[in-house]
């Protein structure tokens, strides 16, 4: 058998090629990382020493598949054309940078559309897809990540996101980040054996389980169809115990990278939530 793919989202701080060695102190088999601050527009080159150790670090470690995130402002279904632009300028900037660091993966929310209707938010975000892979080319998959539904905002339902894959020119280069916590909020119910399988024969009938590339694994803090994004400990949220064991015992997602983005706190650590994905995962 195969080794599971699990990880957890990383740390940068100091230089980016220690994500990788904080990845490794955690055993974990993939991660993911923010490849500069998250919080702001404005960021720096890659600095090509850190680039050259992320990438020496990335073979010794043997990590296969990673994954980046985009920063949280960047809005690609804006109707405003100021942000949109400079959103549209973080997505080439980051698939750039990826490639340089040989992530496999960016994985990016859609964002809002502010109220102006759902049609054009998915407009703007097919046209910011296409615009950034056509002038990137390299070998990073776009990966678009399902959100929780919360007021204004794109890609809750399967049948938005396969509406923006069909109109990407680049299809081989774009797929899906399946964030638990994000679905079940959604309305995607995920709690028992039945409901994950229901939920994901669902998936693979609407947009198929070949662009299923990244999960996001997050129990959650709001009960099913909440609309509430707001990620809790494995077990501990409304998805629970035995939720988690169906999800991780799945066959089409344990052959899939699997990155916890859960809290650090009083409760549990990195480490502790990696104990329990890998208990119910029965490894």
């Amino acid at each position: 058998m195969i080794a599971m793919l699990i990880g957890v989202h990383v740390s940068i701080a100091g230089s980016i090629d220690k994500a990788v060695d904080r990845a490794k102190e955690l055993d974990c088999t993939t991660f993911q990382i923010f490849t500069r601050n998250p919080r702001g527009w404005r960021f720096s080159p890659l600095k090509q020493e850190e680039v050259d150790a992320f990438v020496r670090k990335l073979k010794i470690h043997e990590f296969k598949l990673t994954a980046a995130h985009m920063p949280y402002l960047p809005n690609i279904s804006s109707p405003l054309d100021e942000t949109y632009k400079k959103s549209l300028e973080v997505l080439k900037a980051e698939l750039s940078r990826c490639g340089q660091l040989k992530i496999n993966y960016l994985v990016t929310h859609l964002g809002s559309h502010l109220g102006k209707g759902l049609d054009i938010g998915l407009k703007r975000a097919v046209d910011a897809c296409n615009k950034a892979l056509s002038s990137v080319d390299n070998d990073v998959t776009l990966l678009l990540e399902i959100t929780s539904g919360t007021k204004n905002s794109v890609g809750y339902e399967f049948e938005q996101i396969v509406s923006i894959i069909d109109k990407i020119e680049q299809k081989d280069r774009v797929g899906v980040c399946f964030d638990t916590c994000h679905a079940f909020a959604a309305g995607y119910d995920l709690r028992n054996e039945k409901a994950v399988n229901e939920t994901l024969k669902l998936f693979d009938k609407i947009v198929g389980f070949s662009k299923l590339k990244v999960i996001h694994l997050n129990d959650s803090k709001g009960e099913l169809g909440s609309h509430l994004d707001r990620h809790e400990h494995i077990g501990m949220g409304f998805i629970g115990e035995e939720g988690f064991r169906a999800i991780l015992n799945h066959k089409v997602i344990r052959e899939l990278p699997l990155i916890l983005e859960t809290p650090v706190d009083s409760k549990r650590d990195w480490l502790g939530n990696l104990k329990k994905v890998r208990e119910l995962a029965r490894i």
